[in-house]
């Protein structure tokens, strides 16, 4: 199976559950052969907690979820070394980073403290547990949701430093009327995710985090997609603009971005589609900017700012 296969696949089989997010399920998949992270952002009810339950069973991956609240520790997350009484010793008990996929569900509800206890998990595919480290095995994605609607009163907003670790940022609307329609009657009488079937095995999708490596750049595409980058640096709408780390990330994405799309080559296409998904949360606006425009507003600006390769040449 191709890695083209085995997002149609995905989105066939994830789409029975959750109806009218293929494009989503799309970026998803991206994510996963470059072993990044989501950030998905939404009204309550659109589905996002079943979008994640669907893409871990979709993989044969485990699934955990964390209900993000101000009370919950780091230590709920990362886990504890306890003291068990029936054998006079402490045993090491790790948290529910410890999966395949991970909901962190509200993550702006938590405090900063807590939050930042996910960014070593998320970075170094490790946890340290009172000095233990764990290491995290693959397949593992953090899918976080957050609320748009509840950004002040009972939440903590993420520090740029922990949204530069979320490799994308996805929004999902509401369904279109038809597909509302086609909801009600997916759910009447059963809930489909309970007949929902693995499309891959984690072992192949391992496969697949190598191999999408090997996708071509040409030199005018990879001069076009950091010139993309280091516009938003120089930008007067911008504060401070994207990182390295988002110059690679963006790299990758436009790689898998390609393979999906079935060709062994990316095109500045790839990276228009992308940019939007990978680089607009990494933004950070001036304040004069912030009150007239949005990030993906500034990032469609800085885009059509930068000339684009007249022709592509896939040969290597």
């Amino acid at each position: 199976m191709s890695l083209q296969e085995f997002a149609d696949q995905m989105k066939k089989q994830v789409g029975e559950v959750i109806i009218g997010q293929q494009d989503t399920v799309e970026l998803i998949a991206n994510a996963l052969v470059n072993r990044g992270h989501v950030l998905l952002e939404s009204v309550p009810g659109t589905g996002k907690t079943m979008m994640a339950k669907s893409i871990a069973k979709s993989i044969e991956g485990d699934f955990k979820r964390i209900q993000f609240t101000p009370d919950v520790l780091p230590s709920d997350i990362t886990g504890i070394h306890f003291f068990n009484p029936k054998d006079q010793a402490f045993e090491l008990r790790v948290g529910p980073v410890v999966t395949n996929v991970l909901l962190a569900d509200e993550i702006n509800r938590a405090t900063p403290r807590t939050q930042s206890a996910l960014l070593e998990v998320m970075e170094e595919k490790q946890v340290t547990i009172d000095g233990t480290t764990v290491k995290i095995e693959q397949p593992f994605i953090v899918l976080a949701t957050q609320n748009p609607i509840e950004s002040q009163q009972g939440t903590f907003e993420l520090p740029e430093a922990q949204m530069d670790r979320f490799f994308m940022k996805i929004s999902m609307g509401y369904p279109s009327f038809d597909e509302e329609h086609q909801i009600m009657k997916a759910y009447r009488f059963k809930d489909p995710i309970e007949e929902l079937t693995s499309s891959i095995t984690k072992e192949q999708l391992i496969q697949y985090q190598q191999e999408v490596k090997e996708i071509y750049l040409t030199e005018e595409v990879e001069e076009y997609l950091l010139s993309v980058v280091r516009a938003t640096r120089d930008s007067a709408l911008t504060q401070v603009g994207v990182s390295p780390r988002g110059t690679l990330a963006l790299m990758r994405a436009v790689q898998a971005c390609a393979a999906i799309k079935g060709r062994d080559y990316v095109t500045p296409e790839d990276i228009k589609k992308m940019v939007h998904y990978v680089l607009s949360h990494r933004l950070v606006l001036t304040l004069e900017a912030s009150t007239k425009k949005t990030q993906q507003e500034v990032m469609e600006d800085i885009l059509r700012s930068v000339d684009v390769p007249v022709e592509i040449g896939a040969e290597r």
